[in-house]
């Protein structure tokens, strides 16, 4: 039987928050991997790759797991009924419920992460727990049938833990291989911890904006529920 995969799409989506995941989990047998909008009109991602959905929410079947990227795009969704509705509907019948980096905060707005242990980005970590999350350090982090992860090259790492679960080790191991998938980065830079401050700061001050209005969001989002 063939496992249907979503991977929400929108504007200003982080591309690698889908591209990575997807890259790997389109290799494991009897998948059929979608990306899913409201519409088809193509999306440019947030750093300006143009992504063309493939399927709209309303023709959408019922996915066997439903992912969640992040990137700037994630705010206005998190306000958006229609997306927060769908999600709330195929997150009842899925079988694995799913974001990479800042997607948590939309799962988050759903009412997705109540009681759960997530992740995300860094940069958003501590805006899990006013949306009812244990925020949790780690690459992958698992909750039940939740899995959420890291910080955009995370969704590499996600989707190799899941396409282990979907069909077995050997498939994934094969799927990092086929990938060369061996992580070597030139500089100790990949973390707050081990970036150095002025490197933290740029990075801090680069986020600022998307920052002040994610934190308005959550503000309000916690204070409509109650």
């Amino acid at each position: 039987m063939t496992i249907e995969i979503g991977f929400l799409v929108f504007p200003r989506v982080q591309q690698l928050d889908l591209t990575g995941p997807y890259e790997v989990l389109a290799m494991v047998p009897d998948t059929r991997v979608h990306l899913v909008a409201k519409d088809l009109t193509p999306v440019a991602s947030a750093t300006g790759l143009v992504l063309t959905p493939t399927i709209t929410f309303a023709e959408c079947p019922a996915l066997d797991v439903i992912c969640v990227p992040g990137g700037s795009g994630v705010n206005p969704l998190m306000e958006d009924a229609e997306t927060l509705d769908f999600l709330r509907r195929q997150a009842e019948r899925a079988r694995t419920v799913t974001s990479v980096c800042t997607g948590a905060l939309v799962l988050g707005a759903a009412g997705l992460l109540r009681g759960k242990r997530a992740t995300t980005h860094w940069a958003a970590h501590d805006l899990l727990s006013p949306l009812g999350a244990i925020p949790t350090q780690g690459r992958v982090v698992r909750d039940g049938n939740l899995i959420t992860g890291g910080g955009v090259t995370a969704g590499i790492d996600f989707g190799l833990t899941l396409a282990a679960e979907l069909a077995d080790e050997a498939t994934a191991r094969a799927i990092q291989l086929h990938l060369e998938y061996a992580p070597a980065p030139p500089f100790e830079a990949g973390r707050p911890e081990t970036a150095g401050p002025e490197t933290l700061a740029a990075a801090r001050e680069r986020l600022s904006a998307t920052r002040r209005e994610r934190e308005a969001i959550v503000a309000r989002l916690t204070q409509a529920q109650g």
